[in-house]
């Protein structure tokens, strides 16, 4: 076979896979209706926040249902799948592995594959742009430093899952000098909260509009 090389400068993303991790009420649900045309699935009662916005959606309870929603929007004309939230999708699996184990570690490990093989699988989804949201984990480091990243059950899942993502932000709201609560997407680790942005092309503070940051990953 003849070998063909090509050239990184070539390399254009078309579509933009995020992880975006933030607080409980931080208002992770809320950058959904920015995304392009979106579908969530939803494995949690949360979608409160963004009634008015009318967005499609399919309830997640079991693994069986994530995998027909999983078919059903491969093949649909939705150009953004949302999962709200990650951490909740992977309770709802432990609970079930938990069930079914006979050592508490064997659930934990039958889980952590688990969501890594789902979250590959949405992540590679052609033609879509995917967001997948967490909870937050607050952790010190051997200095005493507190350090914050994507939650989920058991450390390995909850440690690796950033690696499986080029965009990871950390939703913060934080008082501007107004005084005024301002939300924010943390693009890049500041030794604190855990972030990155493989594509180059975004400050580090963004707003929080997630169609906005598409659009300029894409530019």
């Amino acid at each position: 076979m003849a070998i063909m090389l090509k050239r990184t400068s070539a390399v254009e993303p078309a579509y933009v896979k995020v992880l975006v991790y933030g607080a409980s009420g931080v208002g992770k649900t809320s950058l959904i209706p920015s995304l392009p045309n979106p579908v969530v699935l939803s494995a949690e009662a949360g979608l409160l926040s963004i009634r008015g916005s009318d967005i499609p959606y399919i309830e997640i309870s079991t693994m069986e249902e994530l995998r027909e929603a999983y078919d059903y929007v491969k093949d649909s004309e939705y150009e953004s799948v949302a999962i709200d939230s990650l951490s909740e999708i992977a309770e709802v699996i432990l609970s079930t592995e938990k069930k079914i184990a006979k050592d508490p570690r064997q659930a934990y490990g039958a889980m952590a594959d688990q969501i890594s093989d789902i979250v590959r699988a949405f992540r590679d989804l052609p033609g879509k742009h995917v967001y997948m949201s967490a909870k937050v984990e607050r952790t010190q480091d051997d200095q005493g430093r507190l350090l914050y990243n994507p939650s989920m059950p058991g450390n390995k899942i909850g440690q690796s899952l950033p690696y499986l993502f080029d965009e990871v932000f950390a939703l913060r709201a934080e008082t501007d000098q107004d005084g005024q609560l301002v939300r924010m997407l943390q693009t890049d680790t500041d030794g604190v909260w855990n972030a990155k942005d493989r594509s180059g092309k975004l400050d580090m503070w963004e707003p929080a509009d997630l169609g906005a940051v598409i659009r300029k990953v894409l530019a």
